[in-house]
C-alpha cells in the first residue's frame, strides 16, 4: 500500500518523516477552477514546494454546479472540468476523486432514470477531458447521509462500466463502505476497477488510531480484489503532527494481518 493524507501541502515534510508518501489535496480550495489563473498561481507554488508529491485531489464539483435535475448547465460543467483537469496536470495531480454529493444528488421528484442518464453523460464528457490532461477520475461511493445516488459500490461499478472510459475508474472509501453495511465481497467484485482508496474510522470518521476500529476486513477486501495502490487517510485529527505516525502504524498492522 502507498499511504497518503488529505491535508495541506505544508504538512508534507512532517508526513514524509512519519513515513507517508503523498498528499491528497482539495480541488476547489487548491486548484480554484472557478477563479482566475492569477488566483491559482499562489496555490500552484505551494503545491510545487511540498516535500511530497501531491498526486490526488478530492471535492471535485461544487454543490451549486448540478449534475442531475432540471437545472443542469452542461456547458458550465464542461468548462469547470476543463479548467480543473488542466490545473491538476500543471500541479502533478494524477487522480481526481468524484464524490461531490451535493452536485450529483437527484432533486426530489426528479425522474431517477433521467438523472442516471445525466450522470452517464457527465462521465462520458469527463473521461476524454481527464485523459487529455493525464488525469484519472475516481468515482466514489458515498453514504446515504451525503447523497441519494451512487451509494453502493456495485452501483458505482455499474456506472463506471457504463461510462466505459479508461480514465474513469472507481474509489473505495472504508468509512462510506462501513456506513452502507457493505461486505468484503462488494470490494472484491469491484477490485478490477479500483484506482484509489480512502480510509477513516467507521464510527465518527477520525484518523486511524483515534477510536477503536477493525480495518482488517476492509484491507482483506482490497487484497482479495487485487488492489495494492494508493490509500489516503480522509478523517479528522486532534493534532496531525502528534498523531500521524500512530495512524500509519495502525494501518500497517491491519495490512500485515491480512498479508497484503
Amino acid at each position: 500500500m502507498i499511504y497518503g493524507v488529505c491535508t495541506e501541502p505544508e504538512d508534507a515534510a512532517a508526513l514524509a518523516e512519519a513515513g507517508f508518501e503523498f498528499v491528497e489535496l482539495h480541488v476547489q480550495r487548491h486548484l480554484k477552477p472557478e477563479k482566475s489563473e492569477a488566483a491559482f498561481l499562489p496555490q500552484l507554488k505551494r503545491i510545487q514546494a511540498a516535500a511530497l508529491l501531491c498526486v490526488a485531489a478530492n471535492c471535485f464539483i461544487p454543490a451549486h454546479l448540478k449534475i442531475t435535475g432540471p437545472q443542469v448547465d452542461f456547458d458550465g460543467l464542461t468548462r469547470y472540468v476543463e479548467v480543473a483537469c488542466e490545473r491538476a496536470q500543471h500541479a502533478g495531480i494524477e487522480t481526481i476523486v468524484f464524490g461531490s454529493g451535493g452536485a450529483r444528488t437527484i432533486p426530489d421528484g426528479f425522474d431517477r432514470q433521467q438523472a442516471w442518464g445525466q450522470l452517464v453523460d457527465f462521465g462520458r464528457m469527463l473521461g476524454p477531458v481527464a485523459q487529455r490532461h493525464g488525469v484519472t477520475i475516481a468515482v466514489e461511493p458515498l453514504n446515504r447521509r451525503e447523497t441519494n445516488v451512487l451509494n453502493a459500490t456495485a452501483d458505482c461499478a455499474r456506472y463506471v462500466r457504463e461510462v466505459d472510459h479508461p480514465s474513469v475508474k472507481l474509489l473505495i472509501d472504508g468509512y462510506h463502505w462501513a456506513l452502507e453495511c457493505e461486505s468484503v465481497a462488494d470490494i472484491v467484485a469491484a477490485g478490477p476497477l479500483l484506482c484509489h482508496a480512502h480510509i477513516a474510522t467507521y464510527q465518527t470518521r477520525l484518523a486511524p488510531g483515534l477510536e477503536p476500529c477493525d480495518f482488517e476486513p476492509f484491507f482483506q477486501g482490497l487484497k482479495d480484489g487485487g488492489y495494492d495502490g494508493r490509500i489516503s487517510i480522509e478523517g479528522k485529527w486532534d493534532n496531525l503532527g502528534d498523531q500521524m505516525a500512530g495512524a500509519l502504524a495502525v494501518l500497517n498492522r491491519a495490512v500485515r494481518a491480512v498479508g497484503l
